[in-house]
């Protein structure tokens, strides 16, 4: 029988600890699980050919514990994708850590951060440690109401990085600054490279013109993030967005800008940009929400496996596309029982896909059999306790509860101890 990896084993150590951290202390503790069965549909997705597929997706179990009146705070996620959908899941245009057209399962161990923070009149001062995300861009679409991932994810968020983040927030202003590893993860088990702790870093200001308005920039340079050794290209990342949500948490709209251009010593050699606009809303046990992206990919040579791109250090670039997807969702929360909660969904997305470059070796046409592809997701997620929080803001960086569900109705976490939910 296979070992299990070192960093499952390690994930779940963790996770059966936290509670026994609780026991005897003056502490809040929320934790959570979640998973989602799906059936995905393309047509085309390869060759002309339609590909119809099923996983089990996003099985997460979640944990955030406070103490010390929230002085001290630990959070965790533990992602069990690398055992149940190690092939990645059909996501027409993503690209990212050796797949493509397929999103990869994350790490086992997704996030692991421990924050200290003081409060002082209408501001605050943290310090984060542990593996999570830097401080640059959005929120992480797996804590977003879509099932399918936008194909900017690598372009707009940057995750599963050993962090060390500094953040000071003062009246309507938040400051960050973070470094980290560059490298990206090469598979669900891979560990940040200890020789690559803090080569790279990132920075964030963002805006809180009302409390439910963020406005965020952020600035990143990541060292060699496709070559684990070191030594690959470079990238310097911008991100914007604009965020508005309602007061009830029933709705909000992301409007949002990112690029990244790669480096090969001081020189650009190549530049993608993305935009992205979605918004999200509820009525009662109902909701409903519609994403459009327009998203620069490169596309790189392919192994055998043509969902899978060849090591960093021999990839050829065949060029850039210009994916264009408008997606609409429906979903619904059905009565909960023993805590639980099952939420159906349906996906549909129309998706254009177009060279960006001339001339240009990969020619959509040929590789898919249409520049225009069908996506339909049909799926549902039952989930217990805490709901999915906001993910990449720690500490004082945070803006919202975590009792905020995305697609039923809000629901308090599964709690120890008799204090106020902590804001992590």
């Amino acid at each position: 029988m296979t070992a299990l990896p070192r960093s499952f084993c390690m994930a779940l150590a963790i996770a059966s600890v936290i509670p026994g951290i609780a026991r005897g202390q003056h502490a809040q503790l929320e934790v959570g699980a979640q998973a989602t069965g799906l059936v995905a549909r393309e047509s085309p997705a390869i060759a002309g050919r339609d590909l119809t597929e099923g996983y089990l997706t996003q099985p997460l179990i979640m944990a955030q514990l406070g103490l010390w009146n929230s002085a001290l705070a630990l959070r965790g996620t533990v992602d069990f994708e690398g055992l149940t959908m190690k092939r990645g899941e059909l996501n027409a245009g993503i690209v990212g850590e050796g797949y493509i057209d397929r999103r990869h399962p994350h790490t086992y161990l997704h996030e692991l951060v421990a924050t200290a923070k003081r409060e002082f009149g209408g501001g605050a001062v943290s310090l984060t440690a542990g593996k999570g995300f830097a401080p640059f861009g959005t929120d992480d679409p797996m804590s977003r109401p879509f099932e399918k991932y936008p194909i900017n994810h690598h372009l707009a968020q940057i995750l599963e990085r050993a962090v060390g983040i500094g953040a000071v927030k003062a009246g309507r202003m938040i400051v960050e600054g973070g470094l980290f590893n560059g490298d990206e993860p090469e598979s669900a088990g891979d560990n940040p490279n200890r020789a690559r702790y803090w080569d790279s870093w990132s920075t964030r200001i963002t805006f809180l013109p009302f409390s439910q308005g963020e406005i965020q920039g952020s600035y990143a340079r990541v060292r060699s993030p496709e070559v684990g050794a070191g030594g690959g290209a470079d990238q310097r990342k911008q991100s914007a967005s604009i965020r508005l949500e309602d007061a009830q948490h029933s709705g909000y709209g992301l409007l949002e800008w990112a690029h990244t251009g790669e480096y090969a010593g001081g020189t650009k050699t190549l530049g993608l940009t993305s935009f992205l606009a979605e918004t999200w809303t509820k009525y009662e046990a109902v909701s409903g929400a519609i994403r459009l992206e327009r998203t620069e990919r490169p596309d790189e040579a392919r192994l055998p496996d043509p969902f899978r791109t060849a090591p960093a250090s021999s990839q050829a670039l065949l060029g850039r596309s210009l994916w264009t997807i408008l997606t609409v969702r429906l979903a619904a929360s059905l009565p909960t029982f023993a805590g639980l909660s099952l939420d159906p969904f349906a996906e549909v997305a129309r998706i254009h896909v177009a060279e960006n470059q001339t001339p240009a070796a990969f020619d959509p046409r040929q590789f898919y059999g249409s520049n225009r592809i069908w996506s339909l997701s049909l799926g549902a997620k039952l989930s217990f306790g805490m709901a999915h929080m906001r993910m990449g803001r720690y500490g004082a960086a945070s803006t919202e509860s975590s009792s905020m569900r995305m697609d039923g109705m809000d629901m308090p976490g599964m709690k120890m101890g008799g204090m106020d939910s902590p804001d992590l």
